[in-house]
């Protein structure tokens, strides 16, 4: 991991350079049933959002959200390489995904390699702490993000493990690969096994940061391990699941979206230690499960608001070209689309200017944690993630109301190009005499790509469970806020003296 990084001066990549990276890197990607490169055309769509955030980062217009100064070197760098510092950083970071994600149309989807390089900064410091200076994981993870930043890498993170019987813990399990876990340690490094699924863009990162799932006993320390490696190191093997839409040859969108996962399959996989960030210290593996997601939560509450103003927009593009848009349910549908949103930014608003270096611990409450970087506050982002996590099938009822049954059923576009129907199509498809035909086709289709396409169906399973299901945000929410003392508020004014 070597630099040519200067102090002071910018350390700034391109589209090409991204896209370059990933054409010579060594395949281990697979899609139904072959081995492609990262480059191939089905995975363009997705490279091409990601490639955005280069191209965001030399924009005047972006600028002061996406470019910010390394606390390592002082040089100015991508924001989603940077660690927080701040909760000026916090609040830009939610601010950055938000304009990005509302650029491309959707995930903006370099998130979790920043979310999970955040939170591996956090452990690896405090790992070190309690080992009193035996380990060296910190100093490690200072010279990966230098490298990290100096390139201006994609990372994704690696975190949710396959689980097997759901009901068992990682070292009750039959097979213990279902929990990635350490295998074997030798002097030069760790040898790891297992699977880690629903692994967002791993197809199309250069860097695989890797996380434990769950909390974790004193006697799972091969479970507890934190590692970053590149995406096509030994011994790697990704099965994805690429998401495109259907090609338009006439009626362009503006954007067309594209995502990736992968169940990311480490088979006996060497991890040298100049890579590793813990490795059997189970507090604080677990404590990186719980930090991941919670920077990953507060993400969210970036990018659910931007996806919300997008939906908010279809919502009423709909009705309006529907003849509807002064009917009074419409008016109480904007308004709930605009509601959720706006909660959700607000509550991660909340969570970046209440950010502190600190991480709540049961049964301490809120602790000092990690080497004064800045954590956004948990409740807030739990709370900002399920409110908003839980409402992407009603928004997406909202605009099946609306709408109405066009999407479903609305004619493919070789019809409207073909002499024998396209005036036929363009009489019959027309609702509002005041709407240009062919933005109405474009309207249709693209509500036809959010609520009827496997792209838009696995988009709203993403946005219920990405960052973790609903239930995971309540579990927190309800095990961090104080309860009792609103207990006692409560028997005081009901007069209860026991």
């Amino acid at each position: 991991m070597t630099t040519n990084s200067k102090p002071g001066t910018k350390t700034l990549g391109s589209k090409k350079q991204f896209i370059d990276r990933l054409s010579k890197m060594r395949r281990n990607i697979y899609f139904d049933g072959h081995l492609i490169d990262r480059t191939d055309e089905l995975q363009m769509d997705t490279i091409n959002m990601i490639g955005s955030t280069y191209d965001f980062a030399q924009d005047p217009k972006f600028q002061n959200l996406v470019l910010a100064k390394s606390h390592i070197t002082g040089n100015t760098i991508n924001r989603f390489t940077h660690i927080h510092q701040s909760t000026e950083d916090l609040h830009k970071k939610q601010d950055m995904t938000r304009a990005l994600c509302q650029q491309v149309g959707g995930c903006i989807q370099r998130c979790m390699g920043i979310d999970g390089a955040n939170a591996c900064n956090a452990i690896s410091f405090e790992a070190d702490k309690q080992n009193k200076g035996a380990t060296e994981y910190h100093k490690n993870f200072l010279k990966w993000i230098e490298y990290f930043q100096s390139n201006d890498l994609v990372g994704c993170c690696a975190q949710t493990d396959v689980k097997g019987d759901r009901m068992k813990r990682p070292s009750q399990q039959k097979d213990p690969d279902l929990y990635l876990h350490i295998v074997e340690r030798k002097s030069d490094g760790i040898v790891v096994s297992g699977c880690k699924v629903h692994n967002s863009e791993a197809s199309t990162a250069d860097e695989i940061i890797v996380v434990p799932t769950r909390s974790l006993l004193p006697e799972e320390k091969d479970w507890a391990v934190a590692f970053a490696i590149p995406a096509d190191w030994e011994g790697i093997k990704q099965v994805a699941t690429i998401h495109n839409l259907r090609e338009r040859k006439h009626y362009k969108k503006g954007v067309m979206q594209g995502a990736t996962d992968s169940y990311t399959i480490f088979d006996k996989v060497f991890i040298p230690w100049e890579r590793v960030f813990v490795a059997g210290e189970t507090i604080h593996g677990a404590v990186g499960a719980l930090l991941f997601a919670l920077f990953h939560r507060h993400s969210y509450s970036g990018c659910k608001p931007a996806i919300g103003d997008l939906m908010l927009g279809t919502v009423a593009l709909a009705a309006e070209y529907n003849g509807i848009a002064k009917a009074g349910h419409v008016r109480e549908k904007l308004a709930e689309l605009i509601m959720v949103s706006e909660l959700g930014y607000a509550a991660g608003f909340t969570a970046s200017e209440m950010g502190k270096p600190e991480v709540y611990m049961p049964g301490f409450g809120f602790v000092p944690y990690g080497p004064g970087s800045f954590i956004p506050n948990s409740i807030y982002c739990n709370v900002g993630r399920c409110l908003t996590g839980e409402a992407v099938y009603r928004e997406a009822e909202i605009l099946c109301d609306v709408a109405g049954g066009i999407p479903a059923t609305f004619p493919h576009e070789g019809d409207f190009l073909n002499p024998e129907t396209k005036a036929l199509l363009e009489k019959y498809t027309m609702r509002n005499p005041d709407i240009k035909i062919d933005d109405a086709i474009k309207l249709w289709m693209h509500a036809g790509d959010l609520l009827c396409s496997a792209s838009g169906g696995i988009a709203q399973v993403g946005g219920f469970h990405g960052g973790g299901s609903p239930v995971m945000e309540q579990i927190a929410i309800t095990t961090q806020y104080d309860i009792e003392s609103c207990k006692k508020m409560a028997k005081r004014i009901a007069g209860i003296e026991s």
